[in-house]
């Protein structure tokens, strides 16, 4: 399952990211979209977890958690 992760600080890194998610299941693929002339996070995320439960149980625990002073938003990626 796909999960999209919004309004991270920019600070974020996609290390961070993958440990905040791989305590509920294993991930697959960790991406930090970045901009690709500063090379600086735009503040989201996609997070591929192949076990729909794990993935289902992350995103009820994460969403509205609040991360380095954002409250960070998951949802199912479209």
């Amino acid at each position: 399952m796909k999960l999209l992760v919004r309004n991270l600080s920019r600070s974020t890194t996609e290390q961070e990211i993958r440990i905040l998610f791989t305590a509920h299941g294993s991930v697959t693929e960790c991406t930090l979209v970045l901009d690709q002339e500063t090379g600086k996070s735009k503040g989201f995320a996609f997070v591929e977890m192949p076990n729909e439960g794990e993935a289902k149980k992350a995103l009820s625990s994460l969403h509205e958690k609040r991360i380095a002073s954002n409250r960070i938003r998951v949802k199912v990626a479209q």
